[in-house]
């Protein structure tokens, strides 16, 4: 039996319609309507009595859920608790974070992740982010100095065999890395993110010229913008190509800043949460020698680094909206189609048309509250 969600305002990626209704059929989109066309037989009708609707967010960089932190516990629970708990707050589509730490730990969050997109085909789990281990040890962040190491092409290809058809992000220090071991990467299908980099202008135009299609989390862990060496941040601004995350909780970034960001990025600009965890339920977190507290909505750690964000994906859509000043509809965009689009999966997440998984988020005006939909 098909579905139609009537009476909504529907954020379709591309447009916003009014006085249309979804039809939804065997868990994918049908068609999208004008009302006037609507035919209420042989379906079941969800009525949204005026709220809006959006495709699902996607969380492209998120590091655990309410309980399980992924580096910590690299298992399908713990992928599980993310994906659950993202979905409860509108994110449909994540990609788990795991960070720098020995090779047998990142070998174990590609089974687990392959072993739980196998068992969950139908669910949100889109695949991994790999941050690090290859970065640049002046701009760690949080991540443990131990582990932070220079890429060998053994330990690259290990990865790859393991991992190709899993990684969708992996994020490097670019200037550790020859031509041959970026090329490498990129022609198995990873995704390269420059990131936790120390490269200097001329040095991050050419990871970009490479083929590095994204920074991570924009403004945090690279060279700042100077007006006689403009950095990573000044690389990522010239290139209107280069897709810019940003966690936008007015920690990692003041929200002028992200407003500035929006300015010159435009529509390569997307939020991620790269939450720690969700929901404020853990607030103290220690892995070996990394750390965490949670005061004042902010994850530090001892050193006094951010250590991961304490937002979720609506936290950040709310704060684009209020806080940085772009519309609603922009803000959206920015947590669906755009992020889809800096993955290379636009054709199959982040819309609201035909053939598109019927996973949406429902909310009002004031942006009080983000609530899922899954429809079959």
């Amino acid at each position: 039996m098909q579905t139609a969600i009537t009476h909504a305002t529907i954020h379709t990626g591309t447009q916003i319609l009014d006085n249309h209704i979804i039809i939804v059929e065997n868990g994918r989109i049908k068609a999208i309507e004008p009302i006037d066309n609507f035919g209420h037989e042989n379906k079941r009708t969800i009525d949204m009595a005026g709220k809006h609707i959006a495709a699902g967010f996607i969380d492209t960089h998120i590091n655990g859920g309410e309980k399980y932190y992924f580096t910590q516990h690299p298992t399908e629970e713990t992928i599980q608790d993310i994906y659950e708990s993202s979905l409860a707050l509108g994110t449909t589509h994540v990609l788990p974070c795991l960070i720098t730490s020995p090779l047998d730990n990142i070998l174990k969050g590609i089974e687990a992740t392959r072993n739980f997109m196998q068992k969950n085909p139908d669910s949100g789990v889109l695949g991994m982010h790999l941050e690090g281990p290859f970065l640049n040890l002046a701009k760690r962040g949080a991540h443990l100095a131990a582990y932070v190491r220079k890429p060998t092409n053994s330990e690259l290809e290990e990865i790859i065999k393991y991992g190709k058809d899993v990684i969708k992000i992996m994020t490097i220090a670019a200037e550790n890395f020859t031509d041959e071991q970026i090329d490498l990467l990129l022609a198995n299908g990873i995704r390269l993110s420059l990131g936790h980099s120390n490269a200097t202008y001329k040095q991050a135009q050419h990871a970009y010229r490479k083929g590095i299609s994204l920074c991570t989390h924009l403004y945090n862990a690279m060279t700042q913008m100077g007006h006689r060496e403009p950095g990573v941040v000044g690389a990522t601004f010239d290139n209107a190509d280069v897709y810019a995350p940003i966690i936008v909780d007015g920690f990692h970034c003041d929200f002028a800043a992200a407003r500035i960001a929006y300015k010159i990025k435009k529509d390569k600009l997307f939020l991620i949460s790269d939450a720690l965890f969700v929901g404020d339920k853990v607030t103290h977190f220690q892995w070996e020698e990394f750390d965490a507290y949670l005061k004042d909505g902010q994850y530090r750690n001892s050193e006094g680094n951010l250590a991961g964000a304490a937002i979720s994906m609506a936290d950040g859509v709310r704060n684009t909206v209020q806080k940085v000043g772009i519309s609603t509809e922009e803000a959206i965009k920015m947590a669906t189609i755009r992020a889809a689009k800096a993955v290379g999966m636009e054709q199959t997440i982040g819309q609201i048309a035909e053939g598109f998984p019927a996973k949406f988020v429902v909310f009002d005006e004031t942006l009080s509250h983000f609530e899922p939909l899954l429809v079959q």
